[in-house]
């Protein structure tokens, strides 16, 4: 990837990678593909609301795990055509490191050898499946002002906002705000009242429902 930051990875029971700049797991530590279904996708009313141009906007691409896990659901409803999924990441992951991540998540391998394969060659513009994904390197703190997108559901997935508060400025929702279509959607894993407070006063109308596993609650919104 064309970036000079690239991400550190350590390995928690050989298993769950670990960011060192952030100290924070990529996922979660006892069901990472069950975390980003509740969270991301039943946070954003998906994939009841996919429709063909259906447009997702990710914070943190991460190891892939929601870009493929948004795919396989569209696959499973049926939906004809395809969707865009525009991510912004800062650091990105090694080839070998998603490679070694995703084997924890059989239920994605149909699509992952194929993603494998373009992030391997440094793409940031690909197609996995129904997914259109273009991938924006850099601070999405300048990155997401300089984008033309309009999303129908934001995956708010930065790091924890007290690893990493960067990505949860009030500056930054406010962009998210902007870069969102009207009636758009945004859910993240994270219920911090001050992430609640931004996102409420750019415009979405903000709920505090029941997280994932033994987090009791998680942020969803819709743009009013």
């Amino acid at each position: 990837m064309a970036t000079n930051q690239t991400a550190k990875v350590d390995w928690r029971d050989g298993i769950v990678p670990v960011s060192r700049q952030f100290d924070d797991p990529y996922f979660s530590i006892r069901d990472g593909l069950g975390e980003t279904n509740h969270v991301f996708l039943a946070g954003n009313g998906l994939p009841e609301r996919f429709r063909d141009g259906f447009h997702i906007a990710e914070l943190g691409f991460g190891t892939g795990l929601n870009m493929l896990a948004s795919a396989v659901a569209w696959n499973k409803s049926g939906q004809a055509g395809s969707f865009k999924f525009t991510s912004f990441e800062a650091y990105p992951m090694g080839t070998e490191d998603i490679r070694m991540a995703l084997l924890s998540f059989p239920q994605l391998q149909s699509l992952t050898g194929e993603f494998l394969e373009h992030w391997q060659s440094g793409r940031t513009r690909f197609k996995v499946g129904p997914a259109d994904v273009e991938l924006i390197l850099g601070d999405a703190r300048h990155t997401l002002s300089a984008s033309d997108i309009k999303a129908d559901a934001w995956f708010l997935d930065g790091f924890s906002p007290a690893k990493n508060p960067e990505l949860w400025e009030p500056s930054l929702m406010r962009q998210v705000a902007q870069h969102t279509a009207k009636g758009g959607t945004f859910a993240t894993y994270t219920a911090a009242g001050h992430v609640r407070d931004s996102l409420a006063k750019v415009g979405f109308s903000v709920s505090r429902v029941p997280g994932f596993g033994d987090k009791r609650h998680m942020t969803t919104g819709v743009l009013e």
